[in-house]
């Protein structure tokens, strides 16, 4: 295994841990640890984003150019991931099944949509 690749799995796995940790924390009322929550879920998401920026310095990587492919990627990555949450959260929290199935549908055509604006059509 690479340096590169070891490194990358340790901040990735520590990072998913916070920020999903974070989440929980300020989505369940019953823990009471909105203020927490939210600051250990952007510190997550920071570790997150630094491993991110070691591993392309480590693999000797140009850095990622902002250019509006690069952003309208990450903007319809976003609705869609978010379009599935709202999806699973109408069918698991809210009982509402159909509706939530209908939403969870469209938020995976959403990022089902990534693959040709990302790779293009051949």
């Amino acid at each position: 295994m690479k340096k590169s690749t070891f490194v990358s799995m340790i901040l990735g796995t520590i990072g998913g841990i916070l920020f999903a940790l974070g989440i929980c924390m300020t989505l369940i009322p019953e823990w009471n640890a909105f203020k927490p929550g939210v600051i250990m879920g952007v510190l997550g998401a920071v570790v997150l984003l630094v491993m991110v920026l070691v591993w392309r310095k480590m693999e000797n990587k140009a850095p990622i150019k902002l250019s509006g492919k690069t952003i309208g990627a990450t903007l319809i990555g976003i609705a869609g991931a978010l379009l599935l949450g709202v999806g699973m959260c109408l069918t698991m929290v809210w009982s509402n099944m159909v509706v939530g199935i209908i939403v969870g549908i469209v938020g995976i055509i959403v990022l089902l949509c990534l693959i040709p604006f990302v790779k293009g059509l051949k």
